[in-house]
């Protein structure tokens, strides 16, 4: 169900038989503090959404590895940071082709919190301008209140943190320096703050939270729970339909 695998006499098949639903999972390629790999997000976005993708038979767009990660910035090296506008113009088009190749339901899985404003934006986009299009973001991190649970465990503003970690250990060890996770833990110094500051001035190594804490069985056992919740949400809504069937361009007049 990997949509670059699939030819273009497949692809109307196989979204035909997903009731023309599709999904894309977005991510970013940021900082992630001295012990793991800057390509967390969308590795994660990527592994989580193919396994979906399989359980639902809904195709998957490839993954977008890049996002808004400009609150990470200049400070530590590795951060790709697309401006907001930059990224609400590719989501937009990637969704216009997308619809133009028989897409109707688009699910867009978000792994990165601050994409979710100019993820917010393309959804409002394409929806307006295809009466027939419903779009949806799904943040990877509170899908379900187990999962928010786990993320949350040991930082409100999390990053890097045991949570993040731990999926890692289980899923792509091989971005993991274990030799550093327990060196890594960073308090969160957000709590009871008015204003969103960049990580540069909330964190001394780019993480927030405690990845000592993390554990692979940990990380197993959630990452299955996103499997099975997101697998959950992607199946109702590939048989929702809208509440009314009213054109977005029509004008009614009393």
């Amino acid at each position: 169900m990997l949509w670059a695998q699939r030819t273009w006499t497949e692809l109307p098949r196989d979204l035909a038989n997903a009731n023309r639903a599709a999904i894309l999972p977005v991510g970013a390629t940021e900082q992630h503090g001295p012990h793991m790999g800057t390509g967390m997000d969308f590795v994660l976005a990527d592994k989580l959404c193919g396994r979906v993708a399989a359980n639902t038979g809904v195709p998957m767009l490839p993954t977008l590895p890049y996002g808004c990660s400009l609150g990470h910035s200049r400070r530590w090296p590795g951060t790709i940071a697309l401006q907001p506008i930059t990224m609400i113009t590719i989501v937009k088009e990637i969704g216009d082709w997308a619809y133009h190749s028989g897409v109707r339901k688009l699910f867009i899985i978000n792994s990165h919190v601050t994409n979710a404003a100019p993820l917010r934006c393309a959804l409002e986009m394409l929806r307006s301008e295809h009466d027939d299009m419903m779009a949806v973001v799904i943040n990877t991190a509170t899908m379900s209140e187990r999962v928010r649970a786990s993320h949350f465990a040991d930082a409100q503003d999390w990053h890097a943190n045991a949570a993040e970690t731990a999926l890692m250990l289980a899923v792509a060890p091989e971005i993991v320096r274990d030799a550093l996770v327990k060196k890594s833990d960073d308090p969160d110094r957000t709590q009871d703050l008015v204003f969103a500051h960049p990580v540069n001035r909330t964190s001394l190594n780019g993480v927030t939270g405690l990845p000592s804490q993390a554990r692979v069985e940990g990380g197993r056992e959630l990452f299955e729970w996103m499997v099975e919740d997101l697998s959950s949400l992607v199946e109702r809504g590939k048989t929702e339909e809208p509440p009314l069937e009213h054109s977005y361009f029509d004008v009614v007049y009393d």
